[in-house]
């Protein structure tokens, strides 16, 4: 039986089709079991445990083969990271009590640095905390998520463009798809190994803001162009898009760690793979569900 956090959500649902797909057998750790019917209809086993609650995510791993780990995502953190970092003690805590045979968690490339990452320094924490466990533990490191597109459908399909903030817009950046990552969480969750693995992923090839402009034009039958949204601008648009004040930093940071090249996958002591799935592939799919 496997152990699978965020199941209710993209790389987590990912991570749970496969294993099924595997004839696994799987328990799937919720913070609401009405979110997760469809789950419980495929025959997963539901339990409910809160990021911080120790006990409940003792209990959740309890018996499994082995556990998928995860924080929950946090777009707009409060300075200096306080729910990730109580997020982290917790699992740390949960996992060191329940010793399980294998731990198989979510990071992000760029984890190996501690600094200029933005966003990415909650995994980094999380790597940092979970790699001293005394367990054979695997880090997934992918790259920026072709799914983060979602949000370009509706203004590429009305008004033609999508807005860019990775920069310049030629530039290919390492991408992608969630599925390809759930696949190969699941294939390593089910391999033996001994000590810690760093195991990094990105698409076929790398994709430019231009390669998805041109790619959504091909998919809605329309001319779509990249925009680029001025740096002194990210600040404003991002509050205006709902961030509350004084939490734009942290995405800001980030994006400036992919456009400046500092955020890259380490390659050193890690183990390089490329999914199957093309920005194409991901973009129809998207079309489709908005």
């Amino acid at each position: 039986m496997y152990a699978i956090m965020g199941i209710t959500g993209q790389v987590g649902g990912a991570v749970a089709r496969a294993l099924l797909r595997d004839g696994k057998k799987l328990r799937g750790i919720v913070r609401d079991k009405s979110r997760a019917a469809n789950w419980a209809e495929l025959g997963v086993e539901l339990v409910t445990a809160e990021a911080t609650d120790v006990a409940g995510l003792e209990a959740a791993f309890r018996g499994a083969e082995a556990i998928f780990a995860m924080l929950p995502p946090a777009f707009a953190p409060a300075p200096g990271f306080p729910d990730a970092r109580a997020q982290i003690a917790a699992l740390r805590q949960a996992l060191d009590a329940v010793r399980p045979n294998r731990v198989v968690t979510l990071s992000s490339i760029g984890a190996q640095h501690d600094h200029g990452l933005g966003l990415i320094t909650q995994l980094h924490l999380l790597e940092k905390e979970l790699g001293t466990l005394p367990v054979p533990n695997a880090f997934i490191r992918p790259g920026w998520f072709l799914e983060n597109s979602l949000w370009d459908v509706v203004p590429a399909r009305e008004h033609g463009r999508i807005d860019a903030y990775l920069t310049p817009l030629d530039r290919p950046f390492p991408m992608v798809a969630t599925e390809d990552i759930g696949e190969l969480i699941a294939t390593t969750l089910q391999e033996q190994w001994n000590g810690l693995r760093r195991l990094e992923l990105e698409g076929p090839r790398r994709y430019s803001q231009m390669d998805a402009a041109d790619t959504f034009a091909r998919l809605l039958g329309k001319p779509v162009v990249s925009v680029p949204i001025l740096r002194d601008q990210w600040q404003a648009t991002f509050e205006a898009q709902g961030t509350p004040p004084g939490r734009t930093g942290a995405r800001i940071e980030m994006l400036d760690g992919f456009n400046s090249g500092w955020i890259e996958f380490e390659r050193g002591g890690t183990e390089y793979s490329q999914g199957r799935r093309s920005m194409e592939e991901v973009f129809r799919e998207l079309i489709q569900r908005v």
